[in-house]
């Protein structure tokens, strides 16, 4: 094996235990909140399976009001390009009025493992997928 495999089998490891714990969040109660529809469909084909939300389907005002009554842990999965980057910082803005400070580990541990890789959540799978075959040959998921 050389450098590169090892590296490479490194960071799915890595991308793979990310997914483990977003898994578990939402398996608690966690509301994940992502961009778009594709997004979720990315999130559910890797087992991340509970409350996932769009931020994009109406005003980050009212949608971060809605968030703020649910009582739960809010987890921000935006992409992480600028309009994700952007769409980020308002919703924590936001929600820091109601006294609720999102996590947003599991999208910054994501962004410094992919980011020259893929840009956004919904190319997580394929890029997941992808990795998994170059690297073990495994096609079945």
């Amino acid at each position: 094996m050389n450098i590169r495999t090892l590296e490479d089998i490194d960071r799915l490891e890595k991308v793979e235990e990310i997914i483990s714990e977003l898994q578990a969040l939402a398996g608690s109660g966690a509301i994940i909140v992502v961009e778009g529809r594709k997004d979720i469909e990315s999130l559910l084909s890797l087992g991340v399976k509970g409350d996932i939300r769009l931020a994009s389907q109406q005003p980050l005002l009212e949608f971060t009001e809605m968030l703020s009554k649910s009582q739960k842990k809010i987890v921000l999965l935006t992409d992480w390009d600028k309009k994700g980057g952007i769409m980020t910082r308002k919703i924590i803005k936001y929600l820091l009025h109601y006294g609720i400070m999102p996590d947003t580990d599991i999208r910054g541990k994501l962004r410094a493992l992919v980011k020259k890789r893929i840009k956004d959540t919904e190319s997580l799978n394929n890029y997941v997928n992808k990795m998994r075959y170059e690297l073990y040959g495994i096609t079945d998921f």
